[in-house]
């Protein structure tokens, strides 16, 4: 029985040459650093939250609904991501198969898609946030106005949106 040929490990610097991010208009940074910055924030939450639970069995009353809203931007910021650099979740085996056209048409159907879901959602959205502050909700946990929070959600989803079309548009430019 023969061995199957061992491939050789890649280097940081030949893995970060293969997975490349296409040109986009705007730069994929923005995601990139919202998400560290998102990350650094909900850990500093969670830590200092433990440390005071620790010493003095009492807990800060925020942190529970600030690492909420903070978990939603996160997944809005990473979606965003996805959509940008075409990883978004599909079924492979029609995604990938297949002549290269079919591939590319069903590129752009999936970023035409999500662009419409996430302008209605934008839209909707807006609605919400301009309930809340029309009739002056405020949070549950800490009684700040609630428009501070959902007011992300049209924000990113316009994000997403335009994300989506500079998809269809790249990949139309496709030979």
């Amino acid at each position: 029985m023969s061995q199957p040929p061992q491939s050789a490990p890649v280097s940081l610097e030949e893995g970060a040459a293969i997975e490349q991010d296409e040109t986009t208009l705007v730069p994929l940074k923005i995601e990139d650093w919202l998400t560290v910055i998102v990350m650094g924030l909900l850990s500093l939450i969670t830590f200092a939250n433990v440390i005071v639970r620790y010493f003095t069995d009492q807990s800060f009353a925020w942190t529970e609904e600030f690492s909420v809203f903070l978990m939603i931007v996160l997944s809005l910021v990473a979606g965003s991501a996805s959509v940008a650099r075409n990883r978004q979740i599909r079924i492979e085996y029609f995604a990938d198969s297949g002549p290269e056209k079919r591939q590319r048409a069903l590129a752009r159907f999936g970023a035409i898609m999500v662009f419409l879901l996430f302008a209605l959602i934008a839209v909707l959205s807006a609605r919400v946030v301009w309930d809340d502050y029309r009739f002056g909700e405020t949070s549950p946990g800490i009684g700040v106005p609630q428009w501070w929070y959902t007011i992300w959600l049209p924000v990113m989803s316009v994000a997403i949106a335009g994300r989506a079309l500079g998809l269809f548009i790249r990949r139309g430019r496709q030979p």
